[in-house]
This record gives structure tokens, sequence and C-alpha cells, in this order.
């Protein structure tokens, strides 16, 4: 076990899911394997709602709105039509690199890990995109790595809301009903 993913569940408060995802069909799908650390917490957790503002995409989502491979085809499509007009962020300049959302907010920021020619899922780092901008940040850390700095305070995002993390942290896994 992920001791981010531990201490990630116990921060969030989140009850642990007795059915862990088949990853062979979602990774096919996606065209790449994912990182062991996100692939964890969905297990354990299952994507959803923390602090009514971040939400954990999820493969097959009970709610489509936050289906995991969805999003990575909507956000590759858009961004490759935007980066024929715009530059891209300098931390996606190499040739081969990529992204793919594992997270959005509901200000419409993505969190997406930046994948590298050559790298390992789990060598993947984090970059954010603000909402309606060209501002971009990026954090040499793993997707849970990168929450749960976030929810301690350790790490402050200038482009996710102000008021993120609330005190009292909240967790609400997806339902159809999301």
């Amino acid at each position: 076990m992920n001791s981010s993913v531990t201490r990630l569940v116990e921060t969030l408060g989140a009850s642990e899911s007795s059915a862990p995802k088949a990853w062979g069909p979602v990774e096919a799908d996606l065209g790449t394997s994912l990182p062991d650390d996100y692939k964890e917490l969905i297990d354990r957790m299952g994507g959803g709602r923390i602090e009514e503002y971040m939400y954990i995409l999820e493969p097959d989502c009970p709610n489509g709105h936050y289906e995991l491979v969805h999003h990575a085809r909507e956000r590759e499509e858009s961004y490759e039509v935007l980066w024929m007009i715009e530059d891209k962020p300098p931390e996606l300049e190499v040739e081969g690199s990529g992204i793919i959302p594992w997270a959005t907010t509901d200000n419409g920021e993505f969190l997406f890990w930046r994948t590298l020619p050559g790298q390992r899922p789990d060598q993947w780092t984090v970059i954010l995109n603000e909402a309606r901008g060209d501002r971009w940040e990026h954090y040499e850390m793993n997707c849970t790595d990168f929450l749960l700095a976030t929810l301690t305070g350790e790490v402050r995002s200038r482009i996710l809301w102000s008021a993120f993390p609330l005190e009292q942290h909240v967790f609400v896994k997806f339902s159809t009903e999301s």
C-alpha cells in the first residue's frame, strides 16, 4: 500500500471501496498504463468530490460527467486545437510530451499528469491549467502526493480556489445521482 494514498484516505475520512476496477480495459482504451498511486486511490475510495470543489475523475464513473476516459479524449482534442494557435506551456515543449486529466474543479480548472517520452506512469508529475486562461503550474510530485500536500497546506496553488482546502475535509463518492 502507498503511504500517501493511506494518508489521503484517512485525511478525507473516505470509506473504503470493496470492488477494485478492472484496469486492463481502461488502460487499453487510453493506450497507456496509469500510475499505481492513482489506481490504488480509486480502488480504495473511488472517484468523488473533495470540498465540494475538486472532482477526482474515475474510469467507468457512475456519474458520466466525471468519467476519466471521456475527459482524456475530450482534453486531448481540445488542446490539440488550442496549441495550433497558442503556445504550449514550457513543461510540455518536450517532443512527445503529453497530458492526461485526473481531476477537474467546479471552476473548470484541470489537473493533469504530465507524461514524457520514456517515463513510466509512476514517474508522471502534476500540471494544472487555469479555467479559461493560459496559466499553468507544474509540481514535481505524483497526483496523490499533490492532493495530500494541498489538503495539508504544504502546497498552495495560485490556480486553485483560494479557499481550498476547507478546514474540515469533505469527500463525497460519486453515485449516479451526483
